[in-house]
């Protein structure tokens, strides 16, 4: 058996080793006085690099969009309440996008708990709702061990965020650290009686659909899931915001389950026969508020976690195992069904609402047209990041994610998201090109963030598209009490002009042929660039104009 040799150092000290431990070479945080001791650890860890944010929120999001594009857990630290209120939406984040992050949280000390402190609350019990686990340590000794569960918590089975609350007076004391490996994740496979019983029902099948998610992101299982599909030529759709789990231009993609899915994709999922939905939790919005699988289709379910299974649909065969060992010992399987004409029928119907319109002048500027842009001049590795937003709308729809590892979006919904996110993805892969795209009511949120960007070199691009208004509350208060506008409206900001202030290179476009202009000039340069787009406020969403909406909805 291994020997475990063990030194006498502080406990804030063992924190930073065990991070260093699990290859994390990016810590993300705002700085607090709880949790200097750690602070002054990282300093002299040279592997790591400190990224100070100029808020818990954006340092969140940009842990978690590290997290997700490096494939190992972010790391991001608050101090007490405050800190770890305002990081709350990070945490959320994670917890819905099943997106592993480690929150170091500074406590008050803990001779001081119960007394209303400075700044205090019960961390652990803050967020033990949307956390995959919570704890507050007490006694320093422990450090190794609970530090160490937190890692492997937040990456083993379904992964998530966990929250570990640090009272500042332990933090000093010395401990025994022990070396401990580096967590290692389990990746359970199916039975051979399972695998079997998937060839019998695909045997019995006539259209069959694939429905992927982000198990399969995270598990690397992108090679396997496109070998399967295309061994039995079985069409493949994208769960929420997971475009890139299938590149978009293969012949066996049929589209994206998300907001504002076209009609003709959502009814094919309706006419299959079987589907087989892998590493997706079928969540409300790729299920279209749970409505679109029905008791008369098959459903085979493989998922990492087991209480995944069976938490919406009741599965005809519930599979608890990792995504490309499914995928993998699914390959195995002979089925002679010829499959080709439910795919081609499927494919048809992706490339007609995927298709650029031709409606619109070629060069004006509309969300349509930029995409053709971001489309012709982002190298194929480019990685794309968004907000929340009806602007995303058309990324979704339009833009063809050709490669594995290319988007990260939030399956929560958060404002204010796309920007931090591409400070993260941008620091995990410093050598590809990093975009965000943001309404300008998400990106007022985290702007600020901006700075950090040029504080630190990151050269991210950030569109923004400027209609003054939150777009997607505005469409449903169009919907529901037409010409009655209250609280939606915003001053248009000139974004470009608030990037230059805060370092960055600032552009206003209005017509297309600024917009890629611009982007090209973006593009070249190696500092963060923020592009302020002007778009049509009177275009609210991909296919509705408000005008469109206020006659929908009139007597």
């Amino acid at each position: 058996m291994k020997s475990k040799t063990q030194h006498r150092i502080t406990a804030a000290q063992a924190i930073v080793k065990m991070i260093k431990n699990e290859g994390i070479v990016k810590v993300f945080c705002v700085p607090g006085e709880s949790y200097l001791p750690v602070l002054d650890a990282i300093y002299d860890e040279e592997a790591i690099e400190l990224i100070a944010a100029r808020h818990e929120g954006g340092a969140s999001f940009m842990a978690e969009g590290w997290a997700k594009a490096s494939g190992k857990p972010g790391v991001v630290m608050a101090t007490r309440g405050v800190g770890g209120s305002n990081l709350a939406i990070g945490v959320h984040t994670a917890f819905q996008d099943s997106t592993p992050l480690v929150v170091f949280l500074g406590q008050v000390d803990s001779r001081f708990r119960g007394r209303e402190g400075f700044q205090e609350v019960d961390l652990d019990q803050f967020f033990k709702h949307i956390a995959k686990w919570t704890v507050e340590i007490t006694d320093p000794k422990r450090v190794p061990e609970l530090v160490g569960r937190a890692f492997r918590v937040a990456q083993t089975g379904r992964p998530g965020p966990v929250v570990v609350s640090l009272p500042e007076n332990i933090l000093m004391a010395e401990i025994q650290l022990a070396t401990f490996p580096r967590v290692t994740c389990p990746r359970p496979a199916p039975s051979a009686v399972e695998v079997e019983q998937v060839g019998r029902m695909l045997a019995d099948a006539k259209k069959p659909l694939i429905i992927a998610g982000g198990g399969v992101i995270r598990a690397n299982a992108e090679e396997a899931l496109q070998h399967f599909a295309e061994k039995q030529h079985i069409p493949v759709m994208a769960a929420f915001r997971r475009h890139d789990v299938f590149p978009n231009q293969h012949e066996l993609y049929a589209g994206h389950l998300g907001l504002g899915t076209p009609t003709v994709i959502l009814q094919r999922v309706k006419e299959a026969d079987l589907i087989i939905a892998v590493g997706t939790r079928l969540s409300e919005v790729t299920t279209q508020d749970y409505t679109l699988i029905s008791a008369e289709q098959l459903l085979i379910h493989v998922d990492i976690s087991a209480e995944t299974l069976g938490k919406v649909y009741p599965p005809d065969l519930g599979i608890a195992a990792d995504a490309r060992e499914a995928l993998n010992a699914f390959l195995e399987l002979e089925v002679l069904n010829d499959y080709s004409d439910w795919a081609r029928r499927l494919r048809t119907g992706y490339e007609q609402v995927a298709a650029f319109p031709s409606s619109s002048p070629q060069g004006t500027l509309t969300n349509e047209r930029i995409m053709e842009v971001l489309q012709t001049h982002l190298p194929p590795d480019a990685i794309l990041t968004n907000d929340a937003g009806n602007f995303a709308g058309w990324l979704h729809r339009f833009y063809q994610f050709k490669r594995k590892k290319t988007y990260i979006g939030p399956t929560s919904g958060a404002m204010g998201y796309g920007l931090p996110a591409a400070i993260g993805a941008k620091l995990a892969h410093p050598n590809r090109t990093v975009v965000s795209l943001s309404g300008d009511g998400g990106m007022m949120m985290t702007v600020q963030e901006l700075e950090t960007a040029v504080r630190y070199h990151i050269p991210v691009i950030s569109l923004v598209f400027n209609n003054g208004m939150y777009g997607t509350i505005r469409m449903h208060q169009e919907l529901h009490y037409p010409k009655r506008v209250i609280g939606t409206s915003l001053n248009m900001i000139n974004f470009a002009e608030l990037g230059m202030a805060l370092g960055a290179k600032g552009f206003t476009v209005t017509t297309l042929e600024e917009f890629e202009q611009s982007l090209l000039e973006a593009l070249a340069s190696d500092y963060p660039s923020v592009v302020d787009i002007r778009t049509d406020p009177e275009q609210i969403s991909v296919n509705l104009t408000i005008a469109d909406l206020r006659q929908k909805v009139a007597p």
